[in-house]
Formats: structure tokens, sequence, C-alpha cells
């Protein structure tokens, strides 16, 4: 009975799929963006998007960053929508999908690749026709879950994230998040000012010719979906960081057995994971890295029709 019932009761709690999300002053967008809910296991459901297509030419996977949620991804689904079936979800822990206790789900890279391996599953994606395109703590769940499983998708599109254990690449707040007692300090304050993080994520490091503004139903998702179910998106992230490390280690350890082909995107003025990181990962996988000049960490934010260029040649 709970297997049925959890979906139904985040339907039900949380609004219809078209009332609550990214189609919340725009019903026509319904007709192409469904909004709803898909149960992973007993402790995980997640909330997703989906832009279907009956005579598509492939599946798209987006996988948001912190502190995003699946509405991140809705104009560049509805752009994509006329060619491809469109995936995006909200990670545990962000949005609206399950925020289990931190003794039940470890919010590791690791844990979020076992949740990307099972959305594939049950939401039938066939993997030879997907290219996945995860940013930020994205990213490395998609490249440890290419590790296991050499044919899970036909192009991983990856940027700004930390691949490897390298700080000094790193945001100071980030840094902190790596170890105790530092870490703790950091979830804290980031709890105390989640209203200035919603509102200044998304600008730091760009001059004020660069800044861009996110939607105002975005940033409504965000806010009303960063604390329910006893857990705070910042919350969410300080678990994943308590792990990173661990995790970022075995990639680099392993990073030989990655076969899939894998495209490097960065935005050159990122400040929170600077482009060396992206330079060294790139010369690791032996491919080339395209710096986007005078974007921040944010490419798929400030230069949507960049990360659309870059899906669709995945297809060629």
């Amino acid at each position: 009975m709970f297997k049925l019932w959890l979906p139904t009761f985040f339907t039900l709690a949380l609004g219809s799929s078209v009332a609550w999300g990214c189609n919340d002053n725009h019903p026509a967008q319904a007709q192409k963006l469904d909004i709803d809910y898909l149960e992973i296991n007993s402790d995980i459901t997640l909330r997703r998007m989906v832009a279907h297509n009956s005579s598509s030419k492939g599946t798209v996977l987006l996988l948001h960053g912190f502190p995003e949620t699946l509405c991140a991804w809705k104009d560049i689904s509805l752009a994509l929508s006329a060619e491809y079936e469109v995936h995006a979800i909200d990670w545990p822990g962000y949005g609206f999908s399950s925020r289990p206790s931190a003794d039940r789900f470890s919010y590791s890279p690791k844990d979020y690749a076992r949740v990307l391996r099972e959305y594939i599953r049950k939401a039938n994606i066939a993997t030879s026709r997907l290219t996945i395109y995860a940013t930020d703590i994205g990213a490395l769940p998609a490249l440890l879950l290419a590790l296991e499983e050499p044919q899970i998708a036909r192009t991983i599109i990856v940027g700004d994230f930390a691949p490897f254990n390298r700080p000094q690449y790193m945001y100071e707040s980030l840094q902190s998040l790596k170890s105790e007692p530092s870490a703790a300090k950091t979830r804290a304050y980031m709890n105390q000012t989640s209203g200035e993080i919603l509102e200044n994520a998304f600008r730091r490091g760009l001059s004020k010719g660069e800044q861009f503004e996110i939607s105002a139903e975005f940033k409504n998702d965000m806010s009303r979906g960063w604390s329910h179910g006893g857990m705070t998106s910042a919350d969410a992230f300080y678990y994943y960081y308590s792990n990173f490390t661990r995790d970022e280690e075995y990639f680099e350890a392993n990073i030989s057995r990655l076969t899939i082909p894998v495209k490097v995107v960065w935005g050159e003025r990122d400040i929170y994971i600077k482009k060396e990181m992206g330079i060294e990962f790139a010369e690791k996988i032996k491919t080339d890295i395209k710096l986007l000049p005078d974007i921040g960490h944010y490419p798929h934010l400030q230069s949507p029709e960049q990360a659309i260029e870059e899906i669709r040649a995945s297809f060629r």
C-alpha cells in the first residue's frame, strides 16, 4: 500500500502537476511539459518534468546542481521538445523529491548515481539514444554511473563541477564543506542565509553587465522547495559533501574505465569551480574543453542557447 500511496500523497499535498512547478502561470505549457512523480524505491520518490515526443530523435536527461530544482531546465526543455523527449528530475533533497534521513540515504554522489540508474530504468529510457547533460552536483553521479554501466548513455555532457579532490580550485565555502568542523558551521550559515543564496548564487563572479535574471517561477520553486520533510537543500548539500572527497578519489582512481564519449563545457568566469578543474579533467580523459567566455557557473541559465546547441550536436 505504501508504494502506491506515496506518489499520490505528493500530488495531493503539493497540488496538481500543472499548478505546482514550472507551469504555474503558463497553463498552455502543460501540453508540452508534464510534471509528476516517479517512485524509485521505498525511500525515494522523484519529482520529474518530461516533454514527451512520439517521434523523437532521442532522449535528453537534464541534471541540475545546487541550489536549483528541475525548473532550471524549463526553457531548454521547451526548446528541445520539438525534436527530443526531454526529462529533468529534482535530486533527493531538492525541489519536491523525497528527503529521507541521512541514516537511510547518504546523499553521496554514489547514492545519487544509483538513483540516476533506477530513474533511467523506471522511466523506460532507451540508453542507446540518450544524452545526459549534467552540471555541478549532477555531473559526478552521472560519471560514476558511467564507470559501472558503460552503455548508460550515448553521450554525457558535463561542466562546472569537481571531478577530483582539488580544493584549491574551489570557492572558499565549498572548501569548508569538505571536512569538519568547518562543514557544520558552513551548513548552519547556509541555512540561516537561504534567501541570500537563492537571490545571489547565480550572480557571483559576474560583472553587472554579465549578470542575468532567473524567472520568478524558478526562484519561487527553489524557495518553496528549500525546506520540507525535515531537511533543507543546504542539509542535502552538506551530506553530499561529507562523502564527496571519497567519491572524487574513487572516480579519479578509476577514470581509465570511462568509455562513454564525454563532452566538457565550462564557464570561463566560474568562481565556484575554477576552469582549471575542467581543463585538468578534459586532459585526463583526453578530450577538448569548451570554455565559454563571460559565462559563470551556470551556463545553462546564463546562455541556454549554448546548452541547446551542445545537446543537439551530441545527436549528430
